[in-house]
């Protein structure tokens, strides 16, 4: 274990310990030369000495150290220091995900969208400089409290060769998001990314990941042979455009699953608009199991022990002796003629006890076939009125919801029809109800009330998914405790505004900044000062020195002056006046 204080190659003080794992130790430390607060992680058991891991660790590390994303923790160093392989890390103060459910539960839609969206931007450019993650889980994603996400990992993931299934210690938490094709030995790709990011997205939404089993080997058998459960199953309130990005993602056949991250980024990007809300469920172009030998090797492989203990059980029952097979034998020659009689009596029995059956199951299955509403085709009512698709959709024997809901078209007038849920062609019941969607002019967004909700998540969505311009303004507050931190407190324009693309919208948050306080006003002790550098994560230095311009102990100068801006991992520095040596005066 390294202590606090202990610096690693002369340059990166230990601060303290900030997490531990099977594969590393993360330290918080203080970068002597960049003067800034830096995570160190440093490979400890049976990887630092694996020369073979070490080298590959290094090259992935180095290789992840190029990619600049706002959605990725920053790799700034790797190296070795007596023995101890590290790589050093842009410092995040958040949480990961996995705790963000443990406290939640699950998260909101529009949430998982935002947190998604980040992810797959950032393993876009991954992606783009060919670089594959291999290991995405909750416990892999850092979140701000400003919302922002941040992918860490991306040197060990690469590393680790995450088929290894008996490495409990690092593999246990990474199995329930391992694509099959990497559960079966094939090398993974880009699009095995995608499939770990679709099981993530389905663990956000319903808080439960879709595979639980007793070990590694039996999830790993279910992300080979069974399908991942249809989301809306679990939480019918999703809708069915989010439902089809995690469907798509989680194919088992890469065919159907999105080609690379930026893919399923442009899908998210659209999956909240009011025209997908209610979109037909993703349909699998190609065989979800195609004909593989290998796949069909390994899951043999994988079940081998299970059908071996079936075996032995096999072999333990005992034969029955010869002589009670002859007596049986015996018994049956002698009352052949009373079991002839028997077995007349008893295909009788079975005749009448058939037909019984046959009659029954005619009344329980078919009669509610006979009396039950037939299957219809909903009509296409879209680019009508109201009242003409009502008629239309009545006289083909529909119900029509009495409410309404209103969705932006570009192509159809407004107070038209756009479209229906369930939607136009589907073949339903008779009798079912039908609601309307009409349209309320081009393309734009109804601006909803955003007070309360995190400023960063919505302008992402803003931006993203209705090209607005968000401009973000800090207004001073009297009560910084009333809000928390970057919570929008109002919007211009008002609630309920029709805005359209590159229109500006403005967010105002509280102005949460704070300022230096003059410390040499004589109202600060040295305590006071240590317990603000404290509370804003301040590197304080004190200089004592001679003079008898101030009284001893007074603090008469500060490094950062006071109004500006405190900036957390900066140095503030105090200079404190303290006895001069009159002997020395003339010196």
């Amino acid at each position: 274990m390294i202590m606090k204080g202990q610096k690693i190659n002369d340059r990166y003080q230990i601060i303290k310990t900030i997490g531990e794992g099977g594969m590393a130790n993360v330290y918080l430390a203080y970068d002597t030369i960049l003067d800034r607060n830096v995570a160190v992680k440093v490979l400890r058991g049976d990887l630092a000495n694996d020369e073979k891991f070490v080298r590959r660790f290094q090259r992935e590390a180095l290789s992840a150290s190029s990619l600049s994303h706002p959605n990725i923790v920053e790799v700034y160093d790797v190296g070795e220091d007596n023995g101890l392989y590290y790589i050093v890390m842009e410092y995040i103060e958040g949480k990961h995900l996995k705790q963000l459910l443990k406290k939640r539960g699950s998260l909101t839609v529009r949430e998982v969208v935002d947190i998604m969206l980040q992810i797959t931007d950032g393993m876009s450019a991954a992606h783009d400089s060919y670089i594959i993650h291999r290991d995405i889980k909750p416990q892999n994603i850092m979140i701000l409290e400003n919302g922002l996400i941040k992918i860490t990992d991306f040197g060990i993931a690469m590393a680790l060769n995450a088929t290894q299934l008996t490495q409990t210690n690092s593999v246990m938490g990474s199995v329930h998001y391992l694509p099959p094709e990497q559960a079966i030995g094939k090398g993974a790709t880009i699009q095995s990314d995608v499939y770990s990011m679709g099981i993530l997205m389905y663990e956000l939404l319903t808080g439960n990941v879709p595979y639980k089993g007793e070990n590694a080997v039996e999830i790993a058998l279910k992300h080979i042979k069974d399908t991942v459960p249809y989301i809306k199953l679990e939480n019918n309130e999703i809708p069915s455009s989010v439902a089809n990005v995690v469907k798509k993602s989680t194919a088992k056949n890469v065919k159907n699953r999105y080609q690379d991250a930026r893919e399923m980024n442009e899908d998210l990007k659209t999956c909240l608009s009011d025209v997908r809300l209610d979109e037909e469920e993703y349909v699998f172009e190609f065989p979800e199991v195609e004909d593989d030998k290998k796949s069909k090797k390994t899951i043999n492989d994988l079940e081998n022990t299970s059908i071996i203990e079936d075996k032995v059980q096999e072999e333990k029952v005992v034969p029955k002796k010869k002589v009670e097979e002859e007596e049986i034998i015996s018994k049956q020659i002698t009352q052949e003629d009373v079991k002839s009689h028997e077995n007349k009596l008893l295909l009788v029995l079975a005749i009448v006890f058939t037909s019984l059956i046959v009659i029954v199951t005619a009344i329980v299955f078919l009669l509610p076939k006979l009396t039950e509403s037939p299957d219809i085709k909903i009509p296409d009512v879209s680019n009508l009125t109201v009242i003409e698709a009502e008629n239309i959709l009545e006289e083909a024997g529909f119900n029509v919801a009495t409410e309404t809901k209103d969705v932006t078209s570009d192509k159809i007038e407004v107070g038209k029809v756009v479209k229906t849920s369930p939607a136009a062609l589907r073949t339903v019941k008779e009798g079912s109800t039908i609601t309307l969607y009409i349209s309320i002019g081009e393309g734009g967004y109804i601006l909803e009330d955003l007070v309360g909700k995190n400023y960063i998540s919505e302008k992402a969505i803003l931006e993203k998914m209705y090209n607005l311009y968000v401009e973000v303004i800090e207004e001073e507050i009297e009560d910084l405790n009333k809000y928390e931190k970057g919570i929008i407190i109002r919007t211009e324009p008002e609630v309920g505004t029709l805005l359209k693309e590159g229109d500006t919208i403005k967010l105002y948050i509280p102005d949460s900044s704070v300022l230096y306080p003059d410390f040499t006003s004589g109202e600060y002790s040295l305590k006071d000062i240590e317990n603000f550098a404290e509370k804003y994560s301040l590197n304080l230095t004190v200089e004592y020195v001679e003079t008898n311009e101030y009284e001893v102990g007074e603090i008469f100068e500060q490094s950062r002056d006071a109004g500006d801006i405190v900036t957390e991992g900066h140095t503030l520095k105090i200079f404190i006046a303290e006895y001069l040596d009159e002997e020395n005066l003339g010196e």
